[in-house]
Parts: structure tokens; sequence; C-alpha cells
């Protein structure tokens, strides 16, 4: 609602309110890891617990980060995607693969907030109360500036960033309610941190560098409710999205272009996902963790 400027002398805007850090906070140090056997150490340090809801679940990174947080001791996993015949295969793989989970897909619009706030509410009937939120639904494609639709930068806008918001905030939501705090890791990318080259994709740039900034900010408001929020920018990688004989010159360039000479693998960020779902970052907040092969230091 706008104000008008005779009356924005008297705005009074809410103030930000951080944690005192104290023992009774939601930010106190975690309880240390047991002493002994050493083995059991190392476990628990990585050791995912509870219950996930991750969004763009049944693709290729979402697939492969689902798998890795199983490995860690997740016990309940909800899929959100709008690909209901993939998600429906993932669950069946997985139930297989984990048959002490719970399991569950739900067809999700993440740019629609009260279909977003139903699912989370859903999700943590069937799977349980949510701990940790992953981001990962988002959209890519090129296309010159000059071009670009009102209708294309308001979607590429509303899938990766308000759609990562909305379901950041059903989480958030349902974590401060039950006052346990929790871990919501959102996915940027290195085109919030370059331009890329040589595809021009000025949209999906802003999307991205958009995301930083909902990081940021949501790790600082919502570090008193003991709720850490991180980001991880992926580079270049080998999924659905970079598939195709019209990307074989892209594809070339970008590996021209890497230190490491080459994409990189859904898995290979699947170590970074623990880190950030587990004790291990438990004093990790705000941060966003570059996989990128070294490409984003040009």
């Amino acid at each position: 609602m706008s104000v008008p400027r005779s009356e924005l002398k008297f705005r009074a805007p809410p103030s930000m309110q951080l944690s005192d850090g104290s023992a009774d906070s939601k930010t106190a140090p975690p309880t240390p890891l047991s002493f002994s056997p050493s083995t059991e150490r190392a476990k628990n340090r990585f050791a995912v617990a509870g219950n996930v809801v991750i969004t763009g679940g049944a693709g290729d990174i979402g697939s492969a980060a689902c798998r890795a947080l199983l490995d860690h001791g997740l016990c309940g996993l909800a899929i959100f995607d709008l690909s209901e015949d993939s998600g429906q295969l993932l669950v069946r793989e997985l139930m297989a693969e984990y048959p002490g989970a719970v399991i569950a897909f739900f067809t999700v619009d993440v740019t629609d907030a009260d279909a977003v706030n139903a699912a989370v509410s859903l999700a943590e009937e069937k799977v349980g109360p949510v701990q940790t939120c992953l981001c990962f639904a988002g959209i890519a494609f090129a296309t010159h500036a000059l071009d670009i639709s009102p209708d294309q930068w308001n979607k590429m806008l509303g899938v990766n960033a308000t759609g990562a918001f909305l379901v950041a905030q059903a989480a958030a939501k349902a974590m401060v309610a039950r006052g346990t705090g929790g871990s919501i890791v959102l996915m940027a990318s290195i085109s919030a941190h370059i331009v890329n080259f040589p595809q021009p994709q000025v949209h999906y740039n802003a999307a991205k560098a958009a995301v930083l900034s909902i990081k940021s900010s949501l790790a600082a408001e919502w570090a008193r409710y003991g709720i850490r929020v991180n980001s991880i920018s992926p580079g270049y990688m080998d999924t659905i999205l970079n598939e195709g004989e019209g990307l074989a010159e892209h594809r070339r360039i970008w590996a021209e272009r890497n230190p490491y000479g080459r994409l990189g693998k859904p898995e290979e960020l699947t170590g970074a996902i623990v880190l950030l779902a587990s004790q291990a970052g438990s004093y990790m907040t705000g941060a966003d963790i570059l996989v990128d092969g070294g490409i984003s230091v040009f």
C-alpha cells in the first residue's frame, strides 16, 4: 500500500531482532558429539536427522540430494515437484532402496502461495515435522535481453526467486510454531556471481542474484528462531537442462573456460547439501557454497 509523501516521516518500520547466543537461546551451541568411539562420532557429525521437504525433488539434482540425505539417516522425505510421473517413479525407487524411511510426493506449484502452505502442512502430516527445507525448484532458458517479454521475465523471477521464498517462508512458519529451528537451503547458481558466456540470460542471472539476497536477509532475520539459511551455487552441471545437440557448442565452451575442463555431476553437490543439513554446519548461516569446478574465478 502506497503512503502519501507527506506521511513518510511518520513511518515506524519494524526492527530486526538478533539472538543473544545464550545457553537458552535458539542459537546456543549444539550438544557435543560423544567422544567414543571415533567411528560413531564421525558418523554422527554428518548425520541428517528428522524430515526434509525438497522442491524440484524429482529432477537430476533433487533426486541426487534425496539419496544423499537418506544415506545419512533421513527419516522422512517430502518431494515437491510439478512432474508427477517422475516424482512417483522416484518415490517407488527410493522406497525400495530405503524401506525404513517415510517418503511421499506432492504436486506443487511453488509460485502459488496457498498451494505451498497447504503442501507443507500436508507433508508434515504424512512424513512428520520438517527440520530441513531444500528449495531447489527452478527453470532456465536463454534469450537476448532485447527479446525478453515481461511475461518471460516475471515467470523466471517468479519460479526461481519468489517460489524459493514462498517455500522457505512456509517451512519457517512451521519451524517457528514448534520452536525447533531447522535448516533451509536455497539453490542459487554461478549465474548469481558471473555473467554467463556465451548464452544471454539476464533474467535468469537476476533471479539467482535475488536468491543470494533472500538467503542473506532470511539468515539475519530468522537466526533468533534457530533457523539457518544458506545457499549453494552450482556451476554448469550435467543435468537435463544442459543436454541436447543444440547445446553441444555451449557445453564445449563451458568446459574450455572451466579450470576443471568439464561439467559437474549432480552427485558432486551432495557433500555441500549434507553439510548444510547436518550438525556439521551448525554455525553456518548466510553462507553461499560455490560448487563450480572453479569457473567463477574468471
